[in-house]
């Protein structure tokens, strides 16, 4: 299964490796197009490996909403934010860490720093809020040096269900969620590998 919007990556170079192919077998174009084919054939190959987009088995409590590599656990007064570094090899569409509806959505920052240096905070990200059972969440996607496009499936007032998918971000970067201390305590550590949907990052407190 690929992401929406896979086929305008993956198929140009496909389908131009093809005809360099074609072209090469049929004596009408120079032997060097065979190499070309390959490199397109290995393009296609990278974009259609970015754009996957597995089934997932969803996991118990705070979900994550990113694949990769823990990044940051930190307190943030009365919330906590657990941030996920995505490199180019991860799933990169995004998954609702739980059920809710999307209140509001923003755009803000204007900047393209590398996503794990702290002040990536200030780059240029969208902000998905959700009411949720644990009361409002907040998930983060983050460009850096390489994503700049950020891309929603959502609008506000849609009602997600636990792992469902909101958006992704072309070319890696973090996705962090920020979420209510009070109810919930983070399960995961910096260095953690996860998976959006599957891992938890979260469980809730019971008095």
């Amino acid at each position: 299964m690929f992401a929406p919007g896979a086929a305008k990556f993956v198929g140009p170079p496909a389908a131009l490796a093809a005809l360099s192919v074609a072209l090469a077998g049929l004596g009408s174009a120079p032997p060097a197009f065979v190499g070309l084919a390959v490199g397109l054939a290995g393009l296609a190959i990278f974009f259609a490996v970015f754009f996957r987009d597995p089934e997932r088995t969803i996991g118990p409590g705070l979900v994550s909403a990113a694949d990769g590599r823990v990044h940051r656990v930190e307190r943030e007064g009365d919330r906590w934010r657990v941030a996920v570094f995505m490199s180019v090899t991860n799933v990169h569409v995004n998954r609702a860490p739980a059920p809710g509806t999307v209140r509001e959505m923003d755009d803000r920052g204007s900047a393209y720093r590398p996503a794990y240096r702290s002040d990536a905070l200030h780059n240029r990200q969208r902000r998905y809020r959700f009411d949720s059972a644990y009361g409002s969440i907040e998930v983060v996607q983050i460009t850096g040096i390489l994503a700049r496009r950020l891309v929603s499936f959502v609008r506000p007032g849609a009602r997600l269900d636990k792992g469902e998918r909101f958006g992704m971000i072309v070319l890696g970067s973090r996705v962090d969620v920020l979420f209510p201390a009070e109810r919930l305590t983070p399960s995961v550590a910096v260095g953690d590998r996860v998976r959006a949907g599957a891992s938890s990052i979260a469980r809730e407190d019971v008095p």
